[in-house]
């Protein structure tokens, strides 16, 4: 169920991450049909790919957009407008759009909503959510640290706070393919954000490394803890690289299976972030934890040993939230703009 957005009755909402792009159809806040495709800015982002990598992946853009459309065309109206959030908005996506500096929420974000048309993509009106910036810009190569910068998870943030599902002067963990840690202030609004490539590192060590065939394929799923503590161990004694190499020796020893030695993995990377993460105070009050899979576990395990306040939020709530925050965000647009 999508809370209650001013705007019309039926849409189309996509989220255009690193690998795969979501769409939903939703009419009346219901979600009746939905669509994934595996292309994302990754496609775009290597070297040598533009432009023909652009080109497909408006082809395949336009394909799952119809695609979900033609599943409900004969139970509800058809879309009259496409919401997108995410990468899309990004320079490797569709159109960028530059970020809204934070602190940000709701209004903030509304008010620099993107509207746009895109006849090789739809005959609709798309309306694109922009991302969020946070911390102070780097005057040198030094000061980079000092920023942050999002996109898709600002709208996930938006829903979560008008669902009560997250709450003022609390922090939202989200487990994609970067890892985020956001904060909220004491008005609802993102204030400060901490992001590492952990989630593609994991799948990189996985696949393309000398470790792939240590390790299995997918998701980490039900992890030992013993064992995820056994890699948070020797990150924090040897650091991430000879930990991941250890992995290796793992493996050769002969005496365990391939998902221990995910999570031992997954510890490790969870240390390296966890630990200059609690240092620089990136959290704060509860913290909720949006993610799928083993991780999400493995996380609240690490957290709660640190005396840290941990929900994990279920699958179908992010769903739910993303599709909330992007319809109060873009139909707040009109009503934003007259006060």
């Amino acid at each position: 169920m999508i809370k209650d957005a001013t705007g019309p009755s039926t849409c189309l909402c996509l989220n255009m991450g690193t690998k795969d792009t979501h769409v939903w159809l939703v009419h009346e806040h219901k979600v009746i049909a939905r669509a994934t495709g595996h292309f994302g800015v990754h496609n775009t982002a290597r070297p040598g790919s533009r432009p023909g990598s652009v080109v497909q992946i408006h082809i395949e853009l336009r394909r799952l957009l119809e695609r979900v459309s033609a599943q409900a065309a004969s139970s509800v109206p058809p879309p009259e407008v496409i919401l997108g959030a995410g990468m899309i908005t990004s320079s490797l996506g569709l159109e960028e759009v530059p970020y809204v500096a934070a602190p940000a929420g709701r209004r903030e974000l509304s008010v620099h909503v993107r509207e746009i048309c895109r006849p090789d993509i739809s005959d609709l009106r798309i309306l694109l959510v922009p991302g969020i910036k946070t911390g102070l810009d780097a005057e040198n190569e030094t000061q980079v640290a000092r920023m942050d910068i999002m996109r898709g998870e600002e709208t996930v943030c938006v829903g979560l706070l008008s669902m009560g599902k997250l709450a003022a002067e609390e922090t939202l963990l989200n487990l994609g393919s970067h890892w985020k840690a956001i904060r909220i202030d004491a008005d609802g609004r993102l204030v400060s954000s901490v992001t590492t490539l952990s989630g593609e590192l994991i799948h990189a060590v996985q696949s393309q490394t000398i470790l792939a065939s240590a390790l299995p394929q997918g998701r980490l799923e039900n992890p030992d803890l013993d064992w995820v503590d056994a890699g948070m161990n020797e990150q924090r004694k040897s650091g991430i690289a000879r930990a991941l190499f250890c992995v290796r020796l793992l493996q050769q020893q002969g005496r365990s299976t391939e998902g221990q030695r995910l999570a031992y993995l997954a510890g490790a990377c969870i240390a390296s972030d966890l630990d200059p993460w609690l240092k620089a105070g990136a959290f704060q009050g509860r913290v909720l934890i949006t993610g799928t899979g083993g991780l999400t576990q493995a996380w609240r395990w690490a957290l709660e040993k640190q005396s840290v306040d941990v929900t994990i939020c279920p699958a179908e709530g992010i769903e739910s939230a993303l599709l909330t925050g992007l319809q109060e965000i873009c139909f707040s647009v009109a009503s934003c703009a007259k006060t």
